[in-house]
């Protein structure tokens, strides 16, 4: 039985950007882990987050694990598109960067230096530095 264990939705006009997503999941979480990655706008960004978490801010993603091996992921390309030049990115490679960060949290990781020394190889095998 071959079930899907990735999706990707665009709630957004915006044109997604042409990035590995499956293979990073599947470096982070593994084939068997089922993920739903989501675009959407800022509205919604904040709505999720004010719901979610209680939190006020335009969030650029959120992950939330639903069980041990599924999650969803939630990206905002318009706050995406502003930040990438804080990070000194290109918009493209500024959403890896974020998917690859949101893979980390819904394995579990917390902020810390051991996370961004994981995300920093994964970042590195997708040429996204």
């Amino acid at each position: 039985m071959n079930e899907e264990t990735f999706s990707i939705s665009n709630t957004t006009k915006g044109k997604l950007p042409r990035l590995p997503f499956e293979l990073m999941k599947e470096k982070v979480l593994g084939k068997e882990y089922e993920l739903s990655l989501v675009f959407i706008g800022k509205k919604r960004a904040q709505t999720l987050n004010k719901t979610y978490l209680q939190k006020e801010y335009e969030p650029n993603i959120l992950s939330f694990p639903l069980s041990k091996n599924s999650g969803e992921i939630f990206i905002s390309l318009e706050i995406a598109e502003k930040q990438a030049p804080d990070y000194n990115l290109p918009f493209e490679k500024f959403v890896g960067f974020l998917f690859i960060h949101g893979l980390f949290h819904l394995k579990g990781m917390e902020h810390s230096s051991t996370m961004e020394k994981s995300e920093k190889k994964v970042r590195v095998l997708f040429d996204i530095k």
